[in-house]
């Protein structure tokens, strides 16, 4: 895969792509990162990348020109068909779901504004997605950039070393994951459940299975409106809110 980071703070993303599990999926080649200055695109001789707003108002907006060239010269450049992503408090929220669904291209090309906002054209005839991370106002798209593309490349082959550990994440199946425990087995008398030292692997899944369920009903049942439940599960619902 190739991300391409269309950014006025490029410095921004150095610890980030060169530490932990990025880092680790550049070395094997899963993934190749560039962050790119768009600012070296723009026609404007003082090199503006934005202006005042049409008709009045607070703050600045991006101009088309440098956004629309940056995205057609990477377009040019790269072998495959691209997404082009715009980091916007005003795009569809970001889910688990659409992590995979973009893990599964070979380009992407991600836009982090600054300012008041972006010229309209760019939203209207540039841009494929336009992504939100969540209901607040940051100061770019950087931060968003970076929490889409962690996400997105955790999940390409080889890179977590353990490929059913992505399969396994919260928000994968729908459900919140269940809980986990390591040694020591008792600590200060905090004890790990037996059913998960037993050995009886039937068991230790049915467990987990149903502590997946009770987590999501006790944290997040929003979700369970649209998971798809097996008559399991839907019968340890029933007798949960019967017990309540």
């Amino acid at each position: 895969m190739q991300i391409d980071i269309l950014t006025l703070f490029p410095e921004m993303f150095n610890g980030v792509l060169n530490s932990s599990i990025l880092k680790r999926a550049s070395d094997i080649k899963a993934v190749q990162y560039d962050t790119i200055n768009f600012r070296s695109y723009t026609e404007n001789k003082h090199q503006k990348v934005d202006d005042y707003p049409y008709g009045g108002g607070a703050g600045m907006v991006l101009s088309p020109q440098p956004l629309f060239d940056a995205v057609e010269d990477l377009k040019t450049k790269s072998k495959s068909s691209s997404r082009v992503i715009l980091m916007c408090p005003q795009g569809e929220p970001y889910t688990q779901q659409k992590a995979e669904e973009l893990s599964q291209e070979d380009h992407l090309i991600m836009i982090c504004g600054h300012y008041e906002g972006y010229d309209e054209r760019i939203r209207s005839h540039l841009v494929t997605d336009e992504i939100s991370i969540g209901d607040y106002v940051l100061t770019g798209g950087e931060l968003g950039a970076m929490v889409v593309t962690d996400s997105v490349v955790r999940l390409l082959p080889g890179v977590l070393g353990n490929d059913h550990s992505a399969v396994q994440d919260s928000f994968s199946t729908g459900l919140l994951e269940h809980p986990h425990y390591t040694r020591p087995r008792d600590f200060r008398g905090l004890k790990v459940p037996e059913v998960i030292l037993s050995g009886d692997h039937k068991k230790i899944d049915e467990w987990r299975q149903k502590e997946s369920l009770r987590r999501t009903y006790e944290r997040r049942p929003d979700l369970i409106e649209n998971a798809s439940l097996t008559e399991k599960e839907k019968q340890w619902l029933k007798e949960w809110k019967m017990d309540k």
